[in-house]
């Protein structure tokens, strides 16, 4: 059987891409959403590839895939000359197995691939926690009905009762290591709540930066602050949660927080393993959403972010920052702001050439915290 692990990132192993318009998927461009998909392989380290993309009418309990698609995947991937297989929905445990063993390969699905990006970009010790009890969370569901070899019995001859299955002890033991994760993620959240405290009594204002993954949120906090946080163009550059001071017109003014990014179909699991690191939003005066308003599907970004801090039961004054409108000729702009019919206020900028940075600054300095 193939082993489970993170998705691969050698550059010499060959990847079948599966995109998968599944039943349950409801995006109305499903191009952007296969771009997306491969975007994310790419931010991986995933050089060698072919995609296919296949359309599911019914998932099948056992393989996903249904009968008929299950052999065009089998056929695509003996003619690529791949090893292994990424595919862009998310597979349950006994279905991530089956494939493997029918295809004779390595199989990751969305969840897999993106928390091995988590897993490449997390640098603090708060998100290779929040990594750490994602990968932990994954392993206890793919542990279930995993096979003969985990329900054979750790007890002894002679020892009265069935004894314990190693699934059993191997469940225990991942308990025990996310509950010591999570005892970890709580001091270390005391440090931040203390350090909020210290911020609340000096009545600074608190700007959080979100949007959908590669916006440009950690471009604007470095030209806004004068600061180098890692800021490239590839999807979840920036995981960890960067703060710094906010001067205006030589006025401190107060802290502003670069988040991770959003994207579609985020498994519920991450979101739920990140939570500490967008808890920051709770605490946020003003929320900055950054859009890039490049990208023709702008509006249905906008749309998984609202939809994201729904979920996460965040509600704050909000300003939207059209970013990257240097890439769009100044006609098509207009048309794109034209169509924004929302009642929040807005503000359009160019963080590479820093062009209504000083509009959005002068928003914030008048505001009250």
């Amino acid at each position: 059987m193939a082993k489970n692990q993170n998705a691969s990132t050698s550059n010499d192993v060959k990847v079948l891409l599966v995109g998968v318009q599944a039943p349950n998927n409801h995006i109305q461009d499903i191009q952007s959403y296969y771009d997306e998909f491969i975007s994310l392989a790419e931010t991986l380290g995933v050089a060698q590839y072919e995609f296919i993309a296949i359309k599911l009418r019914s998932f099948d309990n056992k393989y996903f895939f249904t009968q008929g698609k299950l052999e065009e995947v089998k056929v695509a991937f003996e003619k690529s000359g791949a090893t292994e297989i990424i595919i862009s929905d998310q597979l349950n445990g006994q279905q991530e197995r089956n494939l493997q063993d029918y295809l004779e390969c390595r199989i990751f699905d969305r969840t897999r691939l993106i928390l091995s990006i988590f897993e490449r970009t997390a640098t603090t010790a708060e998100g290779k926690l929040q990594v750490e009890i994602a990968k932990l969370e994954l392993l206890k569901t793919r542990l279930a009905g995993h096979g003969i070899h985990l329900e054979q019995q750790a007890g002894s001859i002679g020892v009265k009762g069935p004894g314990e299955t190693l699934k059993e002890e191997t469940n225990r033991l991942i308990e025990r290591l996310v509950l010591t994760a999570q005892r970890k993620i709580k001091q270390l959240e005391k440090t931040r709540e203390t350090q909020r405290k210290r911020r609340l009594t000096q009545e600074l204002q608190q700007v959080c930066l979100i949007g959908y993954t590669n916006a440009g949120k950690s471009s604007i906090l470095n030209k806004m602050t004068n600061s180098d946080v890692l800021a490239e163009d590839k999807l979840f550059a920036t995981l960890d949660t960067a703060t710094r001071q906010l001067f205006i017109h030589h006025k401190k003014v107060g802290l502003i927080s670069d988040t991770v990014g959003f994207i579609q179909n985020l498994p519920t699991q991450l979101i739920k393993a990140f939570k500490s690191t967008l808890a920051e939003l709770q605490y946020a005066s003003l929320l900055l959403h950054v859009v890039d308003i490049s990208n023709p599907n702008w509006k249905s970004h906008m749309n998984v972010v609202f939809s994201t801090l729904k979920d996460l039961g965040v509600q704050k004054e909000m300003v939207i920052v059209f970013n990257k409108a240097d890439l769009l000729e100044p006609e098509e702009l207009q048309a794109r702001i034209d169509t924004f019919d929302l009642p929040i206020p807005y503000v359009v900028v160019s963080a590479l050439s820093k062009e209504g940075l000083e509009s959005l600054a002068n928003y914030i300095a008048a505001r009250k915290s």
